[in-house]
C-alpha cells in the first residue's frame, strides 16, 4: 500500500507540474497586456462563477470593516481582489520575460522612498522588508532586483517540489536569491550580513507558533520571523507594498523603517515590532482593499483564552 500512494503521489505531482507549465507558458506566448486582461477575467471567473472562497473573502472583509461598507460594496472589493491576484499571478508567471528585458520592468514600476532602502543599506546591516499578500509581490520584488538591489526573499516549500523548484527558478531568474524555511535563521543572518535585502511575507495565520497581535481590531497568529530577526540582527524593518495603477502600471511604496531595541526585553520587544509592521499592512489594506488577498482564513487560529 505505502508503494502505491508514493505512485500516486509522484504522478499527481507530475500532473500538477505540467498543469503550471501550462499555466507559465501563456504569459510567455501573449503580449503582457493581453496576458495580464485575461488575468482578470480569469479572477471575475473565479468569484462569480466558480465561487473559489468567496464565503470566506467576504467573511473577512465584513470582519475587517464592518458596517463601513455595504454588502454590495463588499462583494464589489472582494471581486476586485480576486481579479488584481488573478493578474499578479500572471505577471509572476511573466518574470522570466522580464528576465530578458530588464528596461521593461523599470519603466512598468515606479518607486515611492527608494531613498529610504538607500539611508538603511548605509548602515551595513541589511533590511529587512515585510509585505503582505498584497498587489503583485512576486512583482515587486523582481522590480527592486531590476533597479540593482541584492534581494533574496524567505521562502516557504511547496509539497510538490518539482513546482517548488520550477517557482523558485522563476524567481532566480529575476535575480532573486532564495532563502528556504529549512535554513532559515542561518540564511537569513548570512545575508543581512552581507548587507542585503531580505524579503517575508509575515500576513499569513501562524497557528500555534505565532504570536497574537491586532490586525483590524481582532488578535492574529502572526509569523515573528521578521521581529526575531530585526531583534537579533538590529537590522531595520521597512515595510513595501505594491499598487496596481488603472493603466496596469505599479507604485512600490517604502515606509518609514521600524527600528528595533535591541536592549529591552526580548518577549516584548518581539510582539511591539510585530504589532508595529502588521499596523502599517493594516494602513495599506483600509487604503486599498482591493489589493489583498482575502480568501486567506487569517484569524483562523484563536488565542489561548478563546478556545473552548
Amino acid at each position: 500500500m505505502p508503494e502505491k500512494k508514493s505512485l500516486f503521489k509522484r504522478i499527481k505531482h507530475r500532473i500538477e507540474l505540467v498543469g503550471v507549465k501550462f499555466l507559465l507558458l501563456l504569459p510567455s506566448i501573449l503580449p503582457l497586456k493581453l496576458a495580464v486582461k485575461l488575468g482578470g477575467t480569469l479572477g471575475i471567473i473565479a468569484f462569480d462563477i466558480f465561487r473559489v472562497r468567496r464565503k470566506v473573502s467576504l467573511e473577512n472583509l465584513k470582519r475587517a470593516f464592518g458596517d463601513k461598507y455595504s454588502e454590495k460594496e463588499l462583494k464589489s472589493i472582494a471581486r476586485r481582489s480576486y481579479v488584481n491576484f488573478a493578474k499578479s499571478m500572471v505577471e509572476f508567471a511573466s518574470l522570466r520575460r522580464f528576465s530578458r528585458d530588464r528596461e521593461k520592468l523599470v519603466r512598468l514600476v515606479k518607486f515611492d522612498g527608494l531613498e529610504i532602502l538607500d539611508s538603511c543599506l548605509e548602515r551595513g546591516k541589511g533590511v529587512l522588508t515585510v509585505t503582505g499578500h498584497f498587489g503583485s509581490w512576486e512583482l515587486m520584488g523582481a522590480a527592486v532586483s531590476a533597479m540593482g538591489y541584492p534581494v533574496d526573499f524567505l521562502v516557504g516549500e511547496q509539497s510538490n517540489t518539482l513546482v517548488d523548484n520550477l517557482i523558485n527558478d522563476l524567481r532566480r531568474s529575476a535575480g532573486i536569491g532564495i532563502i528556504s524555511r529549512g535554513i532559515a535563521a542561518k540564511g537569513v543572518f548570512k545575508s543581512l550580513k552581507n548587507n542585503r535585502v531580505v524579503a517575508l511575507l509575515s500576513d499569513q495565520d501562524a497557528r500555534r507558533s505565532g504570536i497574537f497581535v491586532d490586525f483590524f481590531s481582532t488578535p492574529a497568529s502572526t509569523f515573528q520571523g521578521a521581529a526575531q530577526f530585526s531583534y537579533r540582527s538590529s537590522a531595520p524593518i521597512v515595510c513595501c507594498f505594491i499598487v496596481r495603477n488603472p493603466d496596469e502600471t505599479h507604485r512600490v511604496v517604502f515606509t518609514e523603517p521600524i527600528e528595533p531595541d535591541c536592549g529591552a526585553d526580548k518577549e516584548s520587544e518581539i510582539e511591539r515590532l510585530t504589532q508595529e509592521h502588521t499596523k502599517v499592512l493594516e494602513q495599506f489594506v483600509t487604503r486599498y482593499p482591493d489589493h489583498y488577498f482575502w480568501p486567506h482564513r487569517r484569524w483562523k487560529t484563536k488565542p489561548p483564552e478563546k478556545m473552548d
